[in-house]
C-alpha cells in the first residue's frame, strides 16, 4: 500500500512540474498543428484502463483523420494521414505529452503497460488481462523497446495481423514482467532510458519475434 501511493505521489509531482515547464512548448505545438491543418489542436482516443475501464488518452493531434473511424487503427511511417506537423511531433514524441494530464487525473500513470483500445483488449488471453490489474503508463518497456514502431510496421506486408500475433503479445509479456516486479527505483530507471532513446534515436525498433 506504502508503495501505491508513493508511485502516485511520485506521478502526480512530475506530471505537476512536466506541465508547468512544458507550457511553452505545448503553446508552440497548438499553433504549429492550427496553421498546418484544419481540425483541433488535441486528439482524444478510447483506450482500455486498469480493470478494463475504459478513458479517453489525449495527444497532440499529428492526423488529418486521427479518430480511426475511416482508417487503419495502425500508424506506420510514411501514413498519408500524418501531417507536416505531425511528423516531427511523433518523431520528438512531443504528441505524448498531453497525457500527463492523464496522470493527474488518475487514469494513467508515468510508467506502466501502454493502454490499447477496446478492439485488441476484447481478444487478450487469460494471461494477457492480468495486464488490466495495472494501471496503464506513458511509458513502460513495450513502449522503450518498440519506440519506433512504427517504422517496423511499415516494413511487413500486414501491419495490423503482424501486430496482432507478434508485436502484441511481445509488448504484453514485457510489460507484465515489469508490472510483477515494478519499484518507484525501477521506475526512475524506465522513465531514463525513455529520454535517452527519445533524445538519441537508434535504429533498432522492436524485435521481430
Amino acid at each position: 500500500m506504502s508503495s501505491h501511493f508513493a508511485k502516485r505521489g511520485f506521478d502526480v509531482l512530475v506530471a505537476c512540474l512536466g506541465l508547468l515547464i512544458s507550457t511553452p512548448v505545448l503553446a508552440a505545438c497548438a499553433i504549429a498543428i492550427k496553421l498546418d491543418s484544419a481540425g483541433p489542436v488535441f486528439f482524444r482516443q478510447t483506450r482500455v484502463g486498469r480493470h478494463g475501464r475504459p478513458f479517453q488518452i489525449l495527444r497532440l493531434r499529428s492526423m488529418t483523420n486521427p479518430s480511426g473511424k475511416h482508417g487503419p487503427k495502425l500508424t506506420v511511417s510514411g501514413d498519408p494521414r500524418i501531417t507536416r506537423v505531425g511528423r516531427w511531433l511523433r518523431a520528438a514524441k512531443l504528441d505524448e505529452l498531453p497525457q500527463l494530464y492523464n496522470v493527474l487525473h488518475g487514469e494513467m500513470s508515468l510508467v506502466g503497460p501502454r493502454p490499447e483500445v477496446p478492439e485488441y483488449v476484447a481478444n487478450y488471453t487469460s494471461r494477457q488481462k492480468q495486464i488490466l490489474n495495472f494501471k496503464p503508463g506513458i511509458t513502460g518497456p513495450a513502449s522503450i523497446d518498440c519506440i519506433r514502431e512504427e517504422a517496423l510496421l511499415s516494413a511487413v506486408e500486414d501491419p495490423e495481423m503482424f501486430y496482432r500475433q507478434h508485436l502484441l503479445p511481445r509488448k504484453l509479456e514485457l510489460d507484465l514482467h515489469y508490472c510483477n516486479r515494478a519499484d518507484l527505483v525501477s521506475d526512475l530507471q524506465l522513465l531514463a532510458m525513455t529520454l535517452l532513446r527519445v533524445g538519441f534515436p537508434t535504429k533498432r525498433s522492436c524485435t521481430r519475434s
